[in-house]
């Protein structure tokens, strides 16, 4: 988005929130825009892999036995139905996943990280963290980064242990 548009798009939020609600919302969109850009950029420079390739490797490899349903997976993931389909897709040409039918449910389908996918995310992931690291969690004290997951789980209970 271009600064002008960037401008509108807060003007036309700012009236009709206060200073502070607007500050705190915009922030939040601006900084998730700008560390997801920066994260994905990152990463595919130096592994050729984006920041929901990633994600979906990192899912699938914590999975038990290394797969999940496409149904699950879609549920922890941030992509659309349809972006998540492309995206394995894609990740299966490159060799990353492979899919298997659903042994109870004909009309069920896993995708499983393979062998290729593992080491893609191993390579991928001391990097990933360092920067994740320098780019957002650097920026804030131990008490400040607890402070943070305190507020993220008041608005979306849960959090990442789905």
């Amino acid at each position: 988005m271009d600064t002008l548009a960037t401008k509108d798009a807060c003007a036309g939020v700012a009236q009709d929130l206060d200073p502070a609600e607007s500050a705190a919302w915009l922030g939040f969109l601006r900084t998730h825009a700008n560390i997801v850009r920066q994260l994905d950029t990152d990463l595919v420079a130096e592994h050729n892999l984006s920041l929901s390739s990633f994600e979906v490797l990192s899912r699938l490899a914590l999975a038990p036995g290394g797969r999940l349903r496409m149904t699950e997976l879609a549920h922890t993931v941030f992509l659309s139905p349809s972006g998540l389909t492309r995206l394995v897709d894609r990740l299966a040409h490159d060799g990353l996943i492979e899919r298997h039918h659903c042994e109870h449910d004909g009309r069920g389908l896993y995708a499983a990280i393979s062998p290729k996918g593992r080491a893609k995310l191993e390579a991928a992931r001391v990097s990933h963290l360092a920067q994740l690291r320098e780019r957002f969690l650097s920026k804030f004290s131990e008490d400040e980064l607890r402070q943070l997951a305190a507020f993220w789980e008041r608005v979306a209970p849960g959090g990442c242990a789905e």
